[in-house]
């Protein structure tokens, strides 16, 4: 297949949309407490890949990763503001698809993490790990504020399989395709303008595998060693982020710690909570509207199933939103019909429902507690930019998997604000234009 074949739209990324980018927009002054976020396929990222891909590979190979993505959500127990910039980063095996610039140490040391709501502790490639394939390490050497942690430090209960090395807990986790071994470790997280001294974090000795995010990855979940848990009395366990669109060329996105500047003009759902995966933002979604008709969807491909993990899920990892197959095979029917038959259906991947003729897609609307979501046709479609072949971005959840999670993934959360106000035990979504 010609490397030309398709240009993707949603760029992840050919450098060549970059032309003519003002690079100082890749390094702007942070704002009180808010940080950038950024696609880590964009011209601000680091970690963009050395050479576009071709339309078709690059959708193709995303829905690969996506699948393991699923895998690992299936298996998986688990009055300050601040802004920090996310860019648009790298889709790698497992990896979250938004990066931060969080800067560790005294002095400061940057590192592009990624940000991950459905993963709990922090942890970074540190200098001499064998394995890492990020060129940039934490030199904690460097650090005056660098400490590693003893078997004794309650921290140590609560990573996954530690042990004692020395004086040093250690711990061993899988991630995707990947394994990394750590030593437990505390030092000072700047997130924009906000120190957070004694963060407590993975320092990376080992890997195998190729699916850690290159620069570490910064947990955004529920659980003990989140930054909502390490920093609760700072950000009160409230944040927001809003992510910028897959062909957004800047840093246009930002995550917004605390309850301080948070929207008010948002409506909620209440989150769910699910002790044996207590990491996830489980909400309820109760239907799904294909222009003005409600779906007609099995309840029990949509109920929330605590014993099971049933249920549906806000995902900031996943780029597809992905639907238990009885959930899909309605919704996706229900499409087809708007479109009308006499557009061919074709297929790319795990994308059942492609069209290669122009088409006018119906409104998709998520039915959940409390509020409804209308997605535009950015979040509904990807199609090329230098053919006619235009998809329906939501696919069937792996049948390899035996997953019985709904996941809202980033493509569909793209350009809203999602607002995880957790002390109240809801999530909002407004729409906010955050692409640029």
């Amino acid at each position: 297949m010609k490397q030309t074949l398709f240009l993707l739209s949603l760029a992840f990324l050919s450098f060549s949309i970059a032309q003519g980018l003002n690079p100082n927009r890749c390094d702007l002054p942070n704002q009180g407490s808010t940080l950038q976020v950024f696609h880590v396929n964009s011209p601000c990222s680091p970690l963009r890949p050395p050479e576009a891909m071709s339309w078709e590979d690059t959708v193709l190979q995303l829905q690969e990763k996506d699948e393991a993505r699923l895998q690992f959500l299936s298996s998986s127990l688990v009055a300050k503001k601040s802004v920090v910039p996310i860019a648009s980063g790298r889709q790698i095996l497992q990896s979250a698809t938004y990066i931060v610039k969080v800067q560790i140490g005294t002095p400061s040391q940057s590192m592009f993490m990624a940000v991950d709501t459905s993963n709990d502790a922090a942890w970074v490639p540190c200098s001499g790990c064998v394995g890492c394939s990020s060129s940039v390490l934490f030199d904690s050497a460097k650090s005056t504020s660098f400490k590693s942690l003893g078997c004794q430090a309650s921290q140590c209960t609560q990573v996954s399989n530690p042990k004692c090395g020395g004086n040093t807990c250690t711990f061993n986790m899988t991630y995707g395709g990947s394994n990394l071994l750590a030593n437990l470790s505390e030092d000072t997280f700047t997130l924009a303008t906000d120190p957070i001294p004694g963060y407590t974090f993975g320092c990376i000795q080992t890997t195998t595998g190729t699916s850690l995010p290159p620069q570490g990855l910064l947990g955004l979940s529920r659980g003990p060693l989140s930054l909502l848990s390490q920093a609760q009395s700072l950000y009160q366990s409230t944040f927001s982020y809003c992510l910028p669109n897959f062909r957004s060329t800047n840093f246009s996105g930002s995550l917004r710690l605390g309850p301080v500047g948070q929207p008010k003009k948002i409506k909620y759902t209440p989150l769910l909570k699910n002790p044996r995966r207590s990491s996830l933002y489980y909400v309820n979604l109760i239907g799904i509207r294909v222009g003005s008709k409600i779906v007609d969807i099995p309840p029990s491909a949509l109920a929330f199933n605590a014993t099971t993990g049933a249920g549906t899920i806000f995902d900031s990892g996943t780029v597809y939103t992905r639907l238990v197959e009885p959930a899909y095979v309605a919704v996706r029917d229900a499409f087809r019909k708007r479109i009308g038959g006499s557009a061919t259906v074709t297929s790319l991947g795990g994308f059942d429902t492609c069209y290669t003729v122009p088409i006018v897609a119906p409104t998709m609307t998520f039915m959940f507690d409390g509020m409804n979501v209308t997605l535009p046709q950015d979040n509904l479609l990807i199609h090329s930019t230098a053919g006619t072949t235009t998809c329906l971005a939501m696919a069937s959840a792996p049948n390899n998997v035996n997953s019985v999670l709904n996941v809202i993934a980033s493509m569909q959360q793209q350009n809203h604000r999602l607002l995880f106000d957790v002390p109240n035990s809801r999530l909002g979504v407004a729409r906010e234009q955050c692409s640029s």
